[in-house]
Formats: C-alpha cells, structure tokens, sequence
C-alpha cells in the first residue's frame, strides 16, 4: 500500500476552483530584461487583472511579494534558479520561499529529472503540503502528468512540453498533451505552453483544459516587437525591386496629341496624376496576426 498522503491545502482547493474556466497571466522578466524588477511585475499584473486575468503566474519571491500587495486574485508563484535540469522551484527551500512571500499555489518542476537536493517529487509535494502549500506540477510529458497527480500534485500544468530532452517541442500549444492528460487526471490541468491567440487558449479549454496560462504573447514586449520588425524587411524585398509602369497620357492632353501640340498658344499644360489621398489619422491600422508564442516557462 503506498504512504498516506496529506490532504491538499484548503486555500489551494478554493484558488483552483475559481480559475475553473479562465485565463491566467504569466508575467515574468528575468535579470538583464528591460522590464526585470519588482515593481514593474507588480504594474504588469495590475494591468493584466485590468485585462481579466484570473490570476497570475511570477517568478522569484521579491516579484511574488510585490505582486501579492498589488493584485487580489491568485498568486501562483515560482522561482527559475539555474540553467540547466531542473530549474524550476528546484528544492523545497525554493518553494517554501516562494509560498512565504505570498504565492497561493507553488509551481515546481514534476519531471522524471533528479531534484537538486536529492528529494522525490512525492516527498517533495509531502513537505510542502504539510506547511500549508499547494502544488502546481509543471511537466512535459503524458507518463510525468499522471506521475505527478498520483504523487500528490494538487493540479499538473504542460509548461515544459518541447523543454526537455526527452519531449518533442511542438509549432505550437502541445493540444495532443492537453486532450490525453485531461481525459485520465482526476485533479485540474492546467494548459501552458507556447499559447499564443485568443483562439489557441479557446480550443485547450475545449481539450478539457482547467485553464490556461499566457505568456509570451501577452508580457514580452521585446520578443513581440522583434516578431514585427524582423517581418518588415520580408515584405518591402518585393517593393524595393519594382518598376514602375508606364504612364499612358489622358485623352485631349498635349502628350496625347503629339509634339507639334507641345508649343504654340494652343499648347495644353501636359496634365499629371493628382498625389493620392492623405490617411485620415482616425482611420484604423491593420493588426498583424500573433503565430506563436516564445516560452514562458
């Protein structure tokens, strides 16, 4: 018979009821990012709730801390230390940190990699509902969600899909991880990943998604302006290489008439195009389509 497992903490249980169905706003910068800083997180959430986020997704205790004050919706909190392996909330340490600054629900790396400080995922998510802390358990593949469910997760997230060696980084949402973990887990899933149109984050709901988790698509202003900017150059390559075609001169003009009409008292002005119309400034700018979202784990 495996071990009891403590029950899941009663504030997590109400957070991930009240996300049933919405959208949760990844808002993140890490160090060297033109937006790092706490108190511009805190202003990112803000904006984001003014949006309808439900709830948001920040990395690092002083980002989490600053966030709690701002917002009043659920904080889920984690903290990326390190480059490589499991980077993630790490260690129980990381988590109970990020739980103390504020977070309502702490997400943590549930792959099948070794923790750093040698713990299993089941102790892990053991300790830490014994403080008091719910779970979040990001994984990349199907066997690691249902893993993490029986190991005690209070709800499995797709974060990492395409982020470890061992998973295939889809184009886009993983939908196929989406539509097979939410058939079999009997705790929430929550959809996260590369989403990056209203209608990618509609079709994991209707995949049998809890929710779904946006980053890139929403708070990466730099990755979203270099998507346009590196477009541009694509699409004047056309423009830059064209001839202009040949004028054909107006019936009655003296061009038309030929060079004995060009001069005289009869002479007629030859007759050009008039410049075209000036944009209103009220007119509406065409939006280019958002194709993909950079990761957010």
């Amino acid at each position: 018979m495996p071990p009891t497992r403590t029950s899941h903490p009663a504030r997590t249980t109400a957070a991930l009821r009240d996300l049933a169905g919405s959208l949760v706003v990844s808002c993140q910068a890490l160090p060297g990012e033109a937006l790092h800083g706490a108190d511009i997180m805190a202003r990112m959430a803000r904006a984001a709730v003014a949006g309808g986020a439900a709830a948001v997704r920040i990395n690092g205790p002083e980002d989490v801390a600053a966030v709690r004050q701002a917002v009043a919706v659920p904080v889920i909190g984690l903290w990326k230390d390190g480059d490589d392996g499991v980077y993630i909330t790490p260690t129980l340490e990381h988590a109970r940190r990020v739980a103390e600054a504020g977070a309502d629900l702490v997400a943590i790396d549930a792959t099948r990699r070794p923790r750093p400080d040698g713990l299993s995922l089941a102790d892990t998510i053991e300790a830490l509902h014994r403080l008091g802390i719910g779970v979040l358990a990001d994984v990349s593949t199907h066997e690691e969600g249902v893993a993490a469910a029986a190991a005690g997760a209070d709800a499995v997230a797709t974060t990492l899909s395409g982020y470890t060696s061992y998973s295939t980084p889809p184009d886009g949402p993983d939908f196929a991880l989406v539509a097979s973990l939410a058939a079999v887990l009997d705790v929430p899933l929550i959809a996260e990943g590369r989403v990056g149109t209203p209608e990618e984050a509609v079709r994991v709901l209707t995949l049998g998604a809890h929710a779904v988790v946006v980053g890139g698509a929403i708070t990466r202003p730099t990755a979203i302006t270099a998507r346009f900017a590196a477009a541009l150059p694509r699409a004047a390559a056309p423009l830059s290489g064209a001839v202009e075609p040949e004028r054909t001169a107006a019936p009655g003009t003296a061009a038309a008439r030929g060079p004995e009409a060009t001069s005289g008292p009869e002479a007629t002005p030859e007759l050009t195009a008039p410049p075209p119309p000036v944009p209103s400034p009220h007119a509406p700018t065409p939006v280019a389509r958002r194709t993909a979202e950079e990761p957010t784990a």
